[in-house]
């Protein structure tokens, strides 16, 4: 069992995870980096005053507010929240990785702000400063923060519910609507033929989406 598991030596071989292994590696080989994305029609797009709507560009304005910030509460959330309950030796490498994937999407929602030449003060006060912003970012935190205590421990019905909770919340909630709602609407303007580098450069997400919530649960 992996949960709550304890050992001193932090011992790859012989494998005793593959599927953990397998899914570092997974997650290696789709590495990826924001500069590698082209955003010249962006920000030819961006700049052209007949080139969106005020509404399209409160979109993108409003998406990226809330990404850039939201992002780091899902990587706190995989340090702080996943890493001390289901703590084995031979899977921690799932962990960095994963973490180092989030910070790849909160360097993207950076890369695009910086290129289009946005008011970073702006963005980045989004989380503060507009309810419906606040209030999401808000809305997470409290979950992060109800598993971050270096002492919590499942196994008690309590803790396992809270544990749950926090699962659904990231990954059904947080991840599943309040952040794919905003890249649809990213998307939807690509498919219109609007911003197309940007939508490739805010919605790419590696697997860790979808592996991460079997991460914390999988016992072998």
């Amino acid at each position: 069992m992996m949960i709550n598991a304890r050992a001193d030596l932090n011992q790859l071989v012989p494998f005793k995870y593959d599927w953990a292994w397998q899914k570092y590696l997974d997650g290696c080989a789709n590495h990826w980096m924001p500069q590698e994305v082209n955003m010249t029609a962006d920000i030819a797009l961006w700049k052209d005053p007949n080139g969106l709507s005020e509404d399209e560009r409160r979109i993108v304005m409003r998406s990226l507010g809330f990404f850039s910030t939201a992002d780091s509460l899902v990587g706190q959330q995989l340090g702080a929240g996943r890493v001390p309950p289901d703590h084995q030796p031979r899977v921690p490498p799932v962990h960095p990785a994963s973490g180092l994937r989030g910070s790849i999407h909160t360097h993207a929602y950076q890369y695009c702000i910086e290129s289009l030449g946005m008011d970073e003060g702006e963005i980045f006060n989004m989380y503060k400063e507009v309810p419906s912003v606040a209030k999401k970012a808000a809305w997470g935190l409290k979950y992060t923060r109800s598993i971050s205590d270096p002492q919590f421990q499942t196994g008690t019905v309590e803790n396992d519910r809270q544990f749950l909770k926090n699962l659904i919340a990231y990954y059904c909630v947080l991840e599943g609507m309040f952040f794919y709602c905003g890249f649809t609407q990213i998307l939807s303007m690509g498919r219109r033929n609007q911003d197309d580098r940007h939508r490739r450069a805010v919605p790419v997400h590696p697997p860790r989406r979808v592996d991460a919530p079997e991460l914390r649960y999988r016992r072998d």
